[in-house]
């Protein structure tokens, strides 16, 4: 933090501010728009795409911008002369901007696994730096776009202030001061498999939220895709399908006895979550130390006796850390979280009720289907869908409530890139039986 502030201060100083690019204007957008405007020196908003320009507009309006600083653009040239005034530019077409030599760094805040694609792969291609706020998309094709993103010299990365970001922030501190991380975990409230955007209506309503992005919240799914994200950065597993989720309602610390340790060093590391306990909404990494000098300080440092030891962050403040994650990528070339080689871990769809054959599959957050994790040389080996492209597929078989969706039970959607692109990622990664 104190690198990034300082940093900060001397684009501020140059008067030379750090020009972002936002892609989407939902409710993530409108509170880290709102922070980098108002509360982030030598950063600007020098544009916002979205696929209705008045939504842009209304955001950056709500943040006290005045209407005569923002002007629509629909070529990189266009945009670029806007930047180039001091004004905002405001634009429908994610491919235009991606082009934009004006641009230090880009933020995918879409949450739309298609979409998202679309703006990732033009991004890499037309070398802009992008901070993604879609754990839907990094978890189902991550691996591939990384390594493209490596390859082109370009960095993309996962955000500070979501759960895979702080976990992993943690995570590289504890290893940092030379312990060995064998939990990553994410502390959850709430977990019903079997909610609708019917149940999560009047909440997603009262949050002005997507109902569909609330209910992924509710039935596991989001959690699913978050430690699997956690899980390619860091090369873990999962102990299990869905990971073992234990429930406990009393303090994190209390839990690093509750796992089988032998079972977690033999798979080199578990992804997992907590239910109901606190610090929450937070993260936590159980690490062992690797000698007995180490166990003496945190001892004395009142971490207990070993030999696992509790590190957590008792919150995750997703809007006011996403421009640190900018300026990590802009200023120091700093990747928050990132798929480390191959995938780890995936997201499956599993039946969320008694399925009919010609049914089509509505998607993440939706009504058909909630994602767990399993590892990934399982879901390969068994032919198993991925959550993050099941929208639009279309059942060949009946699939009973609570059973695995396979490749074999769907027609996949034509002319997709998402679908493509793990087409792609399976050929790249393959498993040996």
């Amino acid at each position: 933090m104190i690198i990034v502030d300082s940093k900060l201060a001397e684009r501020a100083k140059d008067r030379n501010p750090l020009k972002v690019g936002i892609f989407g204007a939902g409710a993530m957008s409108r509170g880290f728009v709102n922070q980098i405007i108002r509360y982030t020196p030598g950063m600007k908003v020098a544009a916002v795409c979205n696929r209705t320009i008045s939504k842009a507009r209304d955001m950056l309006r709500a943040s006290g911008v005045p209407d005569d600083q923002m002007v629509e653009a629909a070529t990189a040239d266009a945009i670029d002369r806007i930047i180039e005034a001091g004004k905002i530019a405001l634009v429908e077409d994610p491919i235009a901007m991606t082009k934009s030599g004006r641009l230090e760094v880009g933020i995918e805040a879409t949450g739309h696994v298609e979409y998202g694609a679309k703006i990732t792969v033009a991004a890499i291609d037309n070398g802009l730096p992008l901070v993604l706020m879609n754990a839907e998309m990094d978890s189902t094709i991550g691996p591939l776009l990384y390594d493209r993103a490596r390859k082109a010299g370009v960095i993309i990365t996962g955000c500070d202030g979501d759960q895979p970001g702080v976990e992993m922030n943690l995570h590289r501190f504890v290893e940092s001061i030379g312990l060995k991380p064998l939990i990553c975990g994410n502390i959850k409230g709430l977990q019903d498999h079997y909610r609708t955007p019917a149940t999560q209506a009047a909440f997603a309503k009262e949050w002005d939220q997507s109902v569909h992005m609330v209910t992924s919240f509710a039935d596991g799914t989001k959690v699913s895709f978050e430690q699997a994200i956690v899980a390619n950065a860091t090369g873990m597993k999962v102990a299990k399908r869905g990971m073992l989720g234990i429930e406990h309602r009393g303090h994190i610390d209390e839990m690093v006895d509750m796992y089988d340790i032998d079972q977690v060093r033999e798979l080199g590391g578990i992804v997992e979550y907590a239910l109901g306990t606190a610090p929450g909404p937070g993260v936590y990494v159980f690490a062992e130390a690797q000698d007995d000098i180490q166990k003496h300080y945190l001892k004395y440092g009142k971490l207990g006796d070993g030999p696992i030891y509790s590190f957590y962050v008792p919150y995750h403040l997703m809007v006011f850390e996403v421009p640190l994650s900018a300026a990590r990528v802009g200023l120091l070339n700093d990747t928050v979280i990132a798929s480390k080689a191959g995938p780890e871990v995936d997201v499956i769809a599993i039946a969320k009720t008694d399925l009919k054959a010609g049914q089509t599959l509505d998607g993440i957050g939706g009504f058909y289907a909630y994602g767990v994790c399993e590892n990934y040389e399982t879901v390969r080996s068994d032919n198993l869908l991925p959550m993050g492209i099941s929208e639009g597929c279309i059942l060949k078989n009946d699939v009973r409530k609570d059973a695995a969706i396979s490749y074999d039970d769907v027609i996949l959607p034509k002319d997709s890139l998402a679908v493509k692109l793990r087409q792609e990622q399976d050929k790249m990664f393959p498993i040996t039986r």
